[in-house]
């Protein structure tokens, strides 16, 4: 039966607003308390299903010995997409609701579920690579307003080609990980020299990313059309932003120190192929793009994206922003074939960010940045007195994502991380 099937039912019990049901099963890596080192596993409503312990059950022959014992899943997505699909389909099928062979061993089910209250997430992939793109036109237009010409918000090369940096892959880290404040050179406009501070304008960035899934070859260019086969699957991805910093270091090579410190993933990998049934048409790109870049039909997804900031004293989380992925002018496709048109290789487990999320309206913009309006414009928070233009010591943010199906959803799970101060 189709994976993706709406009707499935799992043995498990899970809630119909659960990110996590049978039509999802998304890949991570976790440890436990009992047996830490860390592992493949699957989520399922409320627990992790351990694919180790079905792989030395006999039950998942992904045909490389112990590939779910391993601390990263570069070796399983090496495997490629058949493999991706095959595994999936022996686990969606070893957890249906009419299925004996895992649901009626009292055994096997207690060491291969896990509560996921009792897991420790880690980061899913070995990242040798990480790209961060600018392909939120709303968002574009909006920062473009904000610095520089309103009536020329959008550079000239914007609308030709998706924008984008290289960053680093040594300070991508888990979702739940604290992200301390960073130091580095600010100049104010009423300055007349720089000067070495903390961070003044700290803010966070709502970006999905996908999980690249093959090698390739130096001097390859990836085919607009064949891209989607190279992509595992995607993240929610918070790219912490230093504004403050990046004003005065961003000419004319782009953000550096100011995006370095940190940026957070959340640990469930949720495959393309889960999101297959949510796949819809982007915007209309004009004028067209060069034809390297060109595509026909749907290359977008409705992923429905919040976030949610609570200070550190607050008993609740206001949620700030809602926007949606499938706003988004340039497609993935299209950030990757772009990636390669040069001849740069790609490895298995680099990151590829969308770059921030914003919709139309104030209420779905998907940076502090928008929101605040470079704080012109504060927030208010839930208890109608706390403001933010920019995130304090002790804020947290949470990130959530899903694509609503009939009766189920495909989640994301979250991404959180919490403002620490500034070194001393």
């Amino acid at each position: 039966m189709n994976p993706n099937d709406p009707t499935l039912r799992s043995f498990i019990e899970v809630a119909a607003d659960s990110d996590f049901p049978i039509q999802n099963l998304p890949f991570g890596i976790f440890s436990t308390a009992a047996q830490a080192t860390p592992r493949a596993g699957v989520a399922i409503g409320d627990y992790v299903l351990d694919l180790a312990v079905l792989q030395t059950a006999g039950l998942l022959n992904p045909g490389t010995d112990a590939v779910f014992s391993q601390p990263t899943l570069n070796a399983f997505i090496a495997m490629g997409k058949d493999s991706w699909r095959a595994t999936r389909s022996a686990i969606s099928a070893l957890l249906q609701h009419d299925q004996p062979r895992l649901r009626d061993d009292a055994t096997l089910r207690t060491q291969a579920l896990v509560p996921m209250a009792q897991a420790q997430m880690h980061l899913p992939v070995q990242i040798t690579g990480y790209t961060d793109f600018y392909s939120s036109k709303e968002h574009a237009t909006n920062v473009g307003m904000m610095f520089r010409d309103p009536a020329n918000a959008l550079l000239p090369n914007w609308l030709h080609l998706p924008v984008g940096y290289n960053g680093r892959a040594s300070s991508v880290v888990i979702s739940g990980t604290d992200v301390q404040r960073p130091m580095g050179q600010v100049k104010p406009p009423s300055a007349e020299q720089p000067s070495f501070a903390a961070c003044a304008k700290m803010d966070f960035e709502l970006e999905t990313a996908f999980i690249v899934g093959a090698n390739t070859q130096l001097g390859e260019a990836v085919d607009v059309n064949h891209a989607e086969d190279l992509m595992f699957g995607m993240v929610l991805l918070n790219d912490w932003s230093a504004r403050d910093i990046q004003q005065w270091e961003y000419v004319p090579l782009g953000p550096f120190n100011a995006k370095t410190f940190a940026t957070s993933i959340s640990p469930w990998i949720v495959t393309m192929d889960a999101l297959e049934p949510f796949r819809v048409a982007g915007p209309a790109q004009e004028p067209q793009p060069l034809p390297y870049l060109q595509q026909s039909g749907a290359h977008s997804f409705d992923i429905a994206l919040e976030v949610l900031l609570k200070p550190a004293q607050a008993t609740t989380a206001t949620t700030i922003c809602k926007t949606n992925y499938g706003a988004m002018y340039w497609s993935m496709a299209q950030q990757l074939a772009h990636h390669t048109v040069s001849g740069c290789n790609l490895r298995v487990g680099d990151v590829m960010g969308s770059g921030t999320i914003s919709g139309s309206t104030p209420d779905s913009f998907g940076s502090l940045l928008e929101l605040s309006w470079n704080g012109q414009k504060p927030l208010t928070l839930a208890d109608g007195v706390t403001q933010r233009s920019f995130l304090q010591d002790g804020d947290s943010v949470t990130m959530r994502g899903w694509c609503q199906g009939n009766g189920y959803r495909i989640g994301f799970g979250a991404v959180t991380g919490k403002v620490l101060p500034a070194r001393s």
